[in-house]
Formats: C-alpha cells, sequence, structure tokens
C-alpha cells in the first residue's frame, strides 16, 4: 500500500530573525520527527513547493533542506515519485580499528553472519609481501555476509597467514568474531592498519547478496592489519552498502595549516 505523503502542517514555526538558517531548521525540525517516529521509514516527504509555501520561504530553502536530509541519509528521492524516509546512516569511522560485531552492538543492533567461504589458500606475490610471509605460504580466506538486525550491511573477505596461528583454519567464523579468537585465543593486540578507501559499482553477486541494485555505489575499505610487533596479520576487503555506511574522519586542528 503507498504511503501518505507527511503534512508540513505540523511542524514549529521557523526563528526567521535568529542567526540559524532556514532551511537547517526546517531540516532538524523533520530530523526530529523521524527520530521521534512521528515520520516513519518510507513516508512521502512534502514537496519543495509545498516546503516553500508552508513555511513561506524560497523554493531555493525548502530544497537545501531536502537536500541536507538526504546527504545525511535521512531521505531519498525517487524520480517522479519524490523524496522519500529512510533510515540514516551508520557512520563508519576510519579512525578507529573495531570489528563488524563489537560495531553493530554498541550501536545496540544484532550482529550475524552467513558464512561464504573458509578454506585454505596459497598466498600469491602480492598477498605474501603485504603480510610479509613466503609465496604460497598457506594461509585462510575467509569470506562472510555481515547483517545488523537480520538486514545486509557488509561483505567481508580476509586472508589471515596460518602459520603464527595453528588450528585458526578449523574454527568455524559463522557465528564467531574473528578478533575475538585473534585476540583471546591467539594474545593478538592490534596496533594500526594501512586502509584504502574506495567508492565502487558492486559486482553481480555483490549486488544481490546485498539486496541493493547493481547501479548503487559501495563503500569499499581494503586494508592491512599490524599488530603492536609490526607484524602483519590480515589482508581484507570490506564492502560497505553506500546507502547505510558512510565515512566519518575527524582531523586534529594541529593538522591545520
Amino acid at each position: 500500500m503507498p504511503k501518505t505523503q507527511v503534512s508540513p502542517v505540523t511542524v514549529h514555526p521557523l526563528d526567521k530573525n535568529g542567526f540559524v538558517p532556514l532551511y537547517y531548521q526546517i531540516q532538524q525540525v523533520l530530523m526530529e520527527k523521524i527520530h521521534s517516529g512521528a515520520i516513519a521509514e518510507g513516508d512521502l516527504l512534502a514537496s519543495e513547493e509545498e516546503l516553500a509555501r508552508t513555511y513561506r520561504v524560497s523554493r531555493m530553502t525548502a530544497r537545501q533542506a531536502l537536500h541536507g536530509l538526504k546527504t545525511r541519509g535521512y531521505a531519498h528521492s525517487q524520480k517522479g515519485r519524490g523524496t522519500f524516509v529512510t533510515k540514516p546512516k551508520l557512520e563508519k569511522s576510519i579512525l578507529h580499528l573495531r570489528g563488524f560485531t563489537e560495531d553493530m552492538k554498541q550501536r545496540g543492533m544484532q550482529p550475524s553472519s552467513h558464512l561464504l567461504e573458509q578454506t585454505v589458500v596459497r598466498a600469491g606475490d602480492d598477498m605474501a609481501e603485504s603480510l610479509k610471509i613466503f609465496p604460497e605460504s598457506p594461509v585462510m580466506r575467509l569470506r562472510r555476509l555481515r547483517l545488523a538486525d537480520g538486514i545486509p550491511m557488509a561483505l567481508e573477505e580476509s586472508h589471515i597467514p596460518l602459520h603464527p596461528f595453528p588450528g585458526l583454519e578449523r574454527i568455524s567464523f559463522e557465528k564467531q568474531s574473528l578478533y575475538y579468537v585473534l585476540r583471546e585465543s591467539y594474545g593478538v593486540r592490534v596496533a594500526w592498519a594501512d586502509e584504502v578507501i574506495e567508492a565502487v559499482l558492486p559486482s553481480r553477486e555483490e549486488a544481490m547478496l546485498l539486496t541493493i541494485p547493481s547501479n548503487t555505489c559501495i563503500l569499499s575499505i581494503s586494508r592491512v592489519i599490524v599488530t603492536t610487533e609490526q607484524t602483519p596479520i590480515e589482508v581484507a576487503c570490506s564492502r560497505y552498502r553506500g546507502d547505510r555506511y558512510r565515512a566519518q574522519l575527524r582531523v586534529p586542528t594541529t593538522t591545520i595549516e
């Protein structure tokens, strides 16, 4: 059944004499209603013209308000239909190393995994160089579809050298957290990671597993995890749904000149 349009007449009057821009005031009121549940996911928002008429602002101001909602992940537009409410995007901090399981639990969501592949393969030249091991050394390849509250969120592919972690390949990671096992069973302490972040189009398989259209960009993060002993222990690539994630970076003021 089609969603009914959300009327803007119930929002609070704008402070037209204050310092806060009018478009931002409209945006904040709509966001508060989304958070409170007064406006639900899938609801059709008022159009630019209707917002402009209700608040007695220009259409450009109304357009900025709706654009701000879309930029922050609270809405999306469908050509010829209008702007609809969506769930806000999850912030993926690129300055903090945190596994998917821990990340989702801290957000109050229930993490789960579908194990796609867990095999032992031989390291190629590039893989061996990244992990500082000999070519043809055995590594465990782990591919998982990661879900939160039952919704597909990310695809992860990891390669871990087996020499430092005997028996790792015999542990099922359908329910186990990889980083928890490395930390608690093998005493691994992660120090840092080199990461490369890209916006890419998904493969046909990725789009199917993530349940997204094939023309929807995904957030790809390739990384090498290094321990406190300066030993690389994982080469991985995570593909996050672009409609559910955005990268977050806090830059210290000391780096700005």
